[in-house]
């Protein structure tokens, strides 16, 4: 019997990497890997409310290069849990995350508990993955950006005190690492708010449907990272769900707090004299 529990169990948390896995967008701040910070000859103009799709995606484009180019280095506690819909905890892993630009991410494991079939299979797999990809060992584009997807203007929606131009994001390509869904950008910063989606690509059999929701927060001059909540659906066993907690401890060595709501030359002045 223990040995039929343990397969149907390895056999579960191998499922739930898959859908986890495939309905998710990279878990990094708002930048543009890979791409040469740009000169722009003048500051980029907020959109008009009849901006087009094409439009808003240039903007945020530019915005989150210019993020990325002063983007150093950041720290976050990560909280992973993966629960039934009672809330039943069925294993958790916190870990201390450690980023440094351009592609370097570090994981130590801070707690654990529950499965520790769920925990290797599922949790550590998807920080695994998320290390390779960093570094450019994975090769596979997933960012948001005009190469995989286009932008259909919605409405425009109040989000957590944002005002935000609310787009449907259209995949080019019928491709699991991809998503189709809608995303919420603010209107003034050009930033993502929030993502809300499920893969472009039918994961496979047993993965019925999988649905994600990704916030951010913004801190100091970047948007990083919020929380992560993905409920997949498994043929036979029912409704999981993987929520992720970002905690950021630090952004170019300043700690978080006083960041919140600092202008970018406040955050300079201030890393510079500590």
């Amino acid at each position: 019997m223990q040995i039929v529990r343990t397969t149907k169990a390895c056999f579960l948390a191998a499922l739930l990497f898959v859908g986890i896995g495939g309905a998710s967008v990279p878990i990094v701040g708002q930048t543009s890997q890979g791409s040469e910070p740009p000169v722009l000859s003048a500051p980029v103009l907020p959109s008009r409310p009849t901006a087009s799709g094409d439009q808003l995606f240039a903007d945020l484009v530019k915005h989150n290069e210019l993020r990325s180019a002063g983007l150093r280095e950041y720290s976050a506690v990560r909280t992973y849990a993966v629960t039934d819909l009672n809330g039943k905890v069925h294993a958790k892993e916190v870990v201390q995350m450690e980023y440094i630009a351009p592609n370097k991410k570090t994981f130590v494991t801070v707690a654990e508990e529950g499965s520790g079939v769920i925990r290797n299979l599922v949790l550590k797999r998807l920080i695994e993955s998320e290390m390779s990809a960093a570094a450019g060992k994975e090769r596979r584009d997933s960012s948001i950006t005009p190469a995989n997807y286009t932008f259909r203007v919605l409405n425009e929606d109040d989000l957590d005190n944002h005002h935000c131009f609310v787009v449907e994001a259209i995949p080019k390509r019928n491709d699991k690492y991809l998503f189709e869904g809608k995303i919420w950008i603010d209107s003034s910063e050009f930033a993502i708010v929030k993502i809300a989606g499920h893969p472009a690509k039918k994961l496979s059999f047993w993965i019925t449907r999988a649905d994600f929701v990704r916030r951010y927060e913004k801190i100091g001059d970047f948007w990083l990272p919020a929380s992560d909540e993905t409920v997949v659906e498994v043929r036979l066993y029912g409704k999981k769900i993987l929520s992720i907690e970002h905690h950021i401890n630090s952004v170019n060595g300043v700690t978080s707090t006083p960041l919140v709501g600092q202008n970018p030359h406040e955050v300079e002045s201030t890393t510079h004299g500590s």
